[in-house]
């Protein structure tokens, strides 16, 4: 009895020390996503995301065979999906990248590039919460083997080439005010006429 009182007076006191640490992280940072996470925060995330990966998927490796097609069609994915927050040079160094905590990692560093395929898919696939990683697998059958290829694009992205980044601009996601710049300097181009379409017409009209 006197052991099993022990054991919940021992909970008991573990959580109030945790409640305690919890408040002062509060009451220091106001939870503000301006600063960077320090070396222990930092090391106690990536264990935890480690601990958090099935063995059996952290030790895959990468099923699919490098070639031609599937680095493009990984190129064209980070492009589309990924770059708004990991740029095309896989650097971190975008507006959004810069005001999350934690930030956008350069994921051509050795942190990520040292993680397994596994691992990466399953970042992927999964996401990775408290941060500003999304998980993009849908559940669909089509949908681990676009990770894939995706996962042979990172492993990349230390060599990507300058040609490389300018195909992928051509890829990005364009805001509507692009759009409708575009639309205005065509319009110049031909000599004016009609007044500017907005951009989610001229969006439906590609549809």
């Amino acid at each position: 009895m006197r052991t099993m009182l022990g054991v919940v007076a021992g909970v008991f006191v573990t959580l109030i020390v945790c409640a305690v640490i919890v408040f002062i992280y509060v009451m220091m940072t106001g939870l503000n996503a301006h600063g960077r996470p320090g070396p222990m925060e930092t090391n106690v995330a990536r264990a935890l995301r480690r601990f958090a990966i099935p063995r059996t998927i952290r030790d895959r490796r990468n099923p699919i065979p490098a070639s031609a097609d599937v680095f493009a069609e990984g190129m064209a994915h980070f492009a589309d999906h990924c770059s708004i927050c990991h740029g095309n040079d896989g650097s971190g160094d975008t507006e959004m990248g810069r005001g999350l905590y934690p930030k956008t990692p350069d994921i051509r560093g050795r942190e990520t590039q040292g993680l397994s395929d596994g691992e990466l898919f399953y970042i992927i696939e999964n996401g990775v919460r408290f941060t500003g990683m999304p998980a993009f697998g849908t559940g669909t059958p089509a949908a681990p083997e676009s990770t894939w290829h995706l996962v042979h694009f990172v492993r990349h992205l230390p060599r990507l080439t300058v040609d490389d980044i300018r195909a992928m601009e051509g890829m990005n996601p364009r805001s509507p005010a692009e759009i409708r710049q575009e639309i205005e300097e065509q319009q110049f181009l031909q000599g004016g006429g009609e007044s500017s379409p907005t951009p989610q017409q001229h969006q439906g009209g590609q549809r």
